[in-house]
């Protein structure tokens, strides 16, 4: 389950390869884009650019580079040239990438165009409950307390935490030991000791945390219909405390806490 410093050396180039992934997207104009379209040119960069592999793409017959999960989808969209990126609406890009056979594995949620004032607030908000989740890793430290800390800044907020999907020990294998929930009781859990590398990737809903699963068998959306967004990153637990493998360049505030 631990890694050796070699190993998270080379995860840690797999995580600054694919943060260059997501600035690539950055700099993109998205409206208007299918997210079939915005698939195809992240697979191209991942394979032609970082002569890397998109780790996602034949992963449980899955057949593309990246999920795409835009408004009421929570997670695991599939890219689709019928799926228009338009003005106002939220997408999270969920992309992996493996190098010299270690994976990272990230995700952001844009806000296209002009969104409402709920919309932006859902993303900040979870973006700052993924962040609370990794300011409680350290050694010494419990998986209960990543879960609580995300829980209770999400319900602060009057947001519902998705239950049925969280984040996961990764490496070689996307996905590896342990599981790690985005709610919990502080103190309770396994465990955190130097050299665990796992993803903390929590899913916020507006509405219930009630979720369903389209019959494409991979779109889970919101039950009521309601926005989700999600981040994630991959985080590696230090002797000081934790170090974000797919830290990008903008997220100062991150790199102190980041060792």
């Amino acid at each position: 389950m631990s890694k050796t410093p070699q190993q998270i050396a080379l995860m840690a180039e797999s995580g600054r390869l694919l943060a260059s992934v997501f600035g690539y997207l950055d700099r993109l104009d998205l409206l208007g884009m299918s997210t079939l379209q915005v698939n195809d040119l992240v697979d191209n960069y991942i394979v032609d650019e970082l002569k890397a592999r998109p780790a996602s793409k034949g992963q449980y017959g899955f057949a593309y580079a990246m999920n795409t999960s835009r408004n009421e989808v929570v997670c695991h969209g599939v890219p689709s040239a019928d799926d228009i990126l338009r003005d106002g609406d939220l997408v999270n890009f969920d992309i992996t990438l493996e190098k010299n056979g270690y994976i990272a594995d990230s995700s952001k949620t844009y806000l296209i165009g002009k969104v409402s004032d709920q919309a932006r607030q859902l993303a900040e908000v979870t973006y700052e409950a993924m962040c609370k989740g990794i300011e409680a890793v350290k050694p010494g430290a419990r998986l209960g307390d990543i879960g609580h800390a995300i829980e209770r800044h999400a319900r602060a907020h009057r947001y519902s935490v998705v239950r049925e999907y969280c984040g996961h020990g990764i490496g070689r294998e996307m996905h590896e030991p342990p599981e790690v929930l985005h709610w919990g009781k502080a103190g309770t859990g396994l465990t955190l000791r130097e050299g665990m590398t796992f993803t903390i990737e929590p899913m916020l809903n507006r509405g219930t945390a009630d979720v369903r699963t389209l019959r494409d068998g991979w779109t889970v959306v919101t039950r009521d219909g309601q926005l989700s967004a999600q981040f994630e990153h991959t985080v590696a637990v230090t002797r000081e405390g934790v170090r974000v493998l797919t830290l990008r360049p903008e997220e100062l505030h991150l790199s102190r806490i980041s060792a």
